[in-house]
């Protein structure tokens, strides 16, 4: 009993990122906040706490649901039992393979950082537009998008075998245009902290666009963005913090005022439940790859977009905003010819 007990504490405390903070007070040594992977260690307890605030806050304005945290939750829940048997070491492998292939060696300074941080974007842009362009990568990063209101707890939320696939195409395009280990892993760090951030929920911040930020950097607006299912909004904003690559292959995309956010993901889902949320795009694919014609036919259902068919009735994302925006302009063109 003792050891279950001791084992549920080490999952809040590491879920709370108290572990360093704890140390520091048992030993009194708090030398590591001088140092910027301490400090950032120490923000990181930010998050958690942010999402206690969340919880609470909506539960003294009575907005508080279950439903808005079980899928995600139960999600977390399942992916640190799978991690107990299934361990990866994607970036350091990759770091190892393809370091010596470099094009280049970089410095850590200020400017390489610079350079670093646009260069992970790139790698982190690639990544998830392949996942929501390719039908299997959709399959694995579909999780993260069923969740049908904000908060910080989707982060969380994302099938087991995505970060492997991610942090190998991110790993490897950071190490192969010559990004040191020392400067990939310190832009992990902020990525991963400013990544957590922008799942922030309307209970904190309802209006998430953070003034003059919105027009600099990707804030947590524009992440509810790329979360929404409205054909307007769907596979934009794909980078995390620096929009930079968003703008140039020209995925960017504001959030509206006059158009609200549905969240959530496309298909009708099973109201709360974790199979579906973590399953079920699986489950389509294999149905859409039986039901097709010939191996050709099958394979393309793996690679294609979501919502491509054999049948050439195509419900894509692309399909379905420009026939949106077909509609859109023609409201527009009759209402100023009326």
């Amino acid at each position: 009993m003792n050891s279950i007990l001791q084992t549920i504490l080490n999952e809040i405390i590491g879920f709370l990122s108290l572990g360093g903070i704890i140390e520091m007070f048992k030993t009194g040594d708090f030398s590591r906040l001088s140092t910027l992977s301490g400090l950032l260690g120490t923000l990181y307890t930010l998050i958690p706490a942010l999402l206690v605030f969340e919880i609470v806050s909506a539960l003294i304005m009575r907005r508080f649901s279950r439903s808005h945290y079980q899928i995600p939750f139960l999600v977390y829940v399942l992916n640190r039992f799978i991690s107990v048997f299934v361990s990866f070491g994607m970036v350091g492998f990759c770091i190892g393979l393809f370091e010596k292939h470099a094009i280049f060696k970089s410095s850590v300074t200020w400017y390489w950082f610079i350079y670093g941080y646009i260069v992970w974007e790139f790698g982190h842009f690639i990544y998830h537009y392949l996942g929501h362009k390719v039908r299997l990568f959709w399959c694995l990063h579909s999780t993260h998008h069923t969740p049908q209101e904000m908060n910080l707890f989707v982060n969380h939320a994302h099938f087991f075998l995505e970060a492997p696939y991610a942090d190998v195409i991110r790993t490897t395009v950071c190490i192969l245009l010559g990004v040191s280990p020392t400067m990939l892993f310190l832009i992990m760090a902020i990525d991963g902290l400013w990544g957590s951030f922008i799942h922030i929920g309307d209970n904190i911040a309802k209006n998430a666009r953070l003034g003059f930020l919105n027009k600099i950097i990707l804030t947590p607006s524009h992440h509810r963005v790329h979360h929404a299912k409205n054909p307007l909004y769907m596979d934009t904003n794909f980078c995390n913090l620096l929009n930079i690559w968003d703008r140039v292959f020209k995925t960017y995309q504001d959030e509206m005022y006059d158009v609200k956010i549905e969240y959530g993901i496309t298909r009708e889902m099973k109201p709360n439940s974790l199979w579906d949320s973590y399953f079920g795009e699986f489950v389509c694919l294999f149905k859409d790859m039986a039901a097709a014609p010939g191996i050709k036919n099958k394979l393309l259902y793996v690679v294609m977009p979501p919502g491509w068919s054999h049948k050439g009735d195509h419900k894509t994302a692309k399909v379905t905003k420009e026939a949106y925006l077909q509609e859109s302009r023609s409201h527009i063109a009759e209402g100023v010819g009326s």
